[in-house]
């Protein structure tokens, strides 16, 4: 008897999550890794993170037997006295970063059974869908639109990196709250919580020096998108510039999302999916309704608890 198991893999900026199911879709070993974006980290250790972290969610699953198959024979537990042999039937990559690098990454996985890649945007458009037309939000350190049409095709907005903006993500959202609680820090903005909230995070004092931490910091992008969980909790406690960053940038958001809408849907109201701890908190969530409403925005809004991994185990177990 032949024991088949799949490997299911979500990796972006921050973070790289894994799953192996079995035939049943029942998850039988998780890890998580750091992320993988070969645009933030580079090829190579992109591609070592994602292989060093495949072969830790082998090990989890005291799967002894469930080895590639240069490992050697099949020794394990799950072999001995009924003759099962367990392998890797397939490994879906669903990740950020360029398509091209991930489609040659995945070609030398020659061990790893059929091996597929997709955006990171698929697995958490089957969390808003399920398959059928809509379109789906979604916000962590980066941000993206991603739509399925009614002829079934699949389509992707924004996604461009911290560099052009990302709206409704981490790093844009940090972004647009630091600037603001720079110029309190000169002076020439009211002073709010905003302000002391940027010299805790950094631990500097005045506007220069936190100019410069964030200039020179080889991981500035990380550290400002850390920032937007402080910026969350002060908009949730009434700061005004931090509710007024996170509008901003949910607003912009949706504008990519309204044009995708109107460009596939026409007027039809559609399933809208909200994926990530940014749109999902309640500001966010006020923004979105009042943002529908305001511009008569046709979509049925889905608020998505789910982490994208689930979405992977989806695509895994239709597949």
């Amino acid at each position: 008897m032949n024991l088949e198991y799949k490997i299911g893999l979500d990796g972006g900026g921050t973070k790289t999550e894994l799953i192996l199911v079995d035939a049943t879709g029942t998850v039988v070993a998780r890890h998580s890794a750091p992320g993988c974006n070969p645009s933030q980290i580079g090829a190579d250790r992109a591609g070592a993170v994602v292989r060093d972290a495949i072969t830790e969610l082998v090990a989890k699953s005291n799967i002894a037997n469930l080895r590639p198959a240069t490992a050697g024979t099949n020794t394990g537990p799950a072999a001995a006295g009924n003759g099962a042999k367990s392998k890797i039937a397939a490994t879906h990559l669903y990740t950020a970063g360029s398509p091209v690098f991930w489609k040659e990454f995945a070609a030398t996985l020659r061990e790893h059974g059929q091996v597929r890649t997709g955006p990171d945007s698929l697995p958490v458009l089957e969390l808003a869908t399920g398959g059928a037309p809509g379109l789906v939000l979604h916000a962590g350190t980066g941000s993206f639109v991603a739509a399925r049409a009614p002829d079934g095709s699949v389509h992707y907005a924004g996604g461009l990196g911290w560099k052009f903006g990302d709206p409704g993500s981490g790093s844009d959202l940090g972004r647009r709250a630091i600037g603001h609680a720079l110029l309190e820090l000169q002076g020439w903005a009211r002073p709010t919580a905003l302000g002391d909230a940027l010299k805790t995070h950094t631990g500097l004092a005045d506007a220069g020096a936190n100019t410069r931490f964030f200039y020179t910091a080889e991981d500035a992008n990380a550290r400002i998108a850390a920032f937007a969980p402080r910026v969350l909790e002060l908009a949730s406690a009434g700061c005004t510039p931090a509710q007024s960053a996170l509008a901003c940038t949910v607003t912009d958001l949706v504008e990519y999302a309204r044009l995708v809408t109107t460009k596939l849907f026409g007027t039809a109201v559609v399933p809208c999916g909200v994926s990530g701890a940014i749109l999902n908190s309640p500001p966010a969530i006020y923004a979105l309704k009042a943002l529908a409403e305001t511009h008569a925005w046709p979509v049925e809004y889905r608020f998505i608890s789910e982490a994208p991994i689930e979405g992977v185990r989806r695509l895994l177990v239709k597949s």
